[in-house]
């Protein structure tokens, strides 16, 4: 499954989101995202597989419990398809700044203008 597709899903993307955060165990990965999808354990532990067999999180056993990470990997991947674009984006982020840096810069110079207590 292409990186994209797999992060199309918005349980997907939720569930990197909170492991993201912090690593978590399978239950407590399934309470989150069953009680803001209403989508049952055995989903949710789809979406897991689906993430971790696409290189976007980890698992690793802890006596009984199956602690899930986010894998760098997938997001390698992804960042390596947008990093194609960057030659396109960064020159006219930079350029934004410069203006943003000018525009401060002169309100700063800028004379504070007085008001008088005259009624037009």
């Amino acid at each position: 499954m292409h990186a994209f597709e797999v992060l199309a899903d918005p349980v997907r993307r939720r569930i990197l989101e909170l492991l993201g955060l912090r690593e978590m165990a399978s239950g407590e990965v399934v309470e989150v995202i069953g009680a803001e999808f209403g989508i049952t354990q055995a989903a949710v532990s789809q979406h897991l597989k689906v993430l971790r067999e696409s290189g976007f999180a980890s698992v690793r056993a802890e006596a009984q419990r199956r602690l899930y990470s986010v894998d760098v990997a997938g997001l390698q991947a992804v960042d390596a398809w947008i990093g194609q674009f960057r030659n396109f984006w960064e020159p006219k982020l930079d350029a934004l700044a410069t203006e943003i840096a000018r525009g401060k810069r002169a309100r700063r110079k800028a004379p504070l203008a007085k008001t008088s207590g005259k009624r037009a």
